[in-house]
């Protein structure tokens, strides 16, 4: 009689053992999807960044042109070339220092 209780036993120990395994294959395989679409959304979101830079990359080089630095000053920001009376020569302009130093030496 010994017998089939030590056999109901193992047989109960080893029906628990495999379902735990079982169980624990799943969790992990879950795991392994959960994370597979995690690193697809990653990579999705990695490429849009790529292709954001690159146009922000174009749109930075059209702006150090001089005309499109005309295109945006005249469009967007309503500017216009200074009348001629609006222009001063730099060569006309007095040299402040020099003029600050001539009235300090007294």
């Amino acid at each position: 009689m010994k017998r089939p209780r030590r056999f109901v036993a193992l047989w109960t120990l080893a029906t628990v053992a495999t379902v735990a395994a079982f169980v624990v294959h799943l969790a992990l395989r879950g795991k392994t999807v959960s994370l597979g679409y995690e690193l697809g959304r990653a990579r999705a979101e990695q490429a849009r960044m790529r292709e954001v830079k690159r146009v922000l990359m174009v749109e930075s080089a059209s702006y150090k042109t001089p005309e499109r630095v005309e295109i945006v000053a005249r469009t967007l920001l309503g500017m216009e070339p200074a009348p001629p009376e609006r222009i001063v020569p730099m060569n006309s302009v007095p040299d402040r220092d020099h003029t600050l130093a001539v009235t300090e030496d007294p």
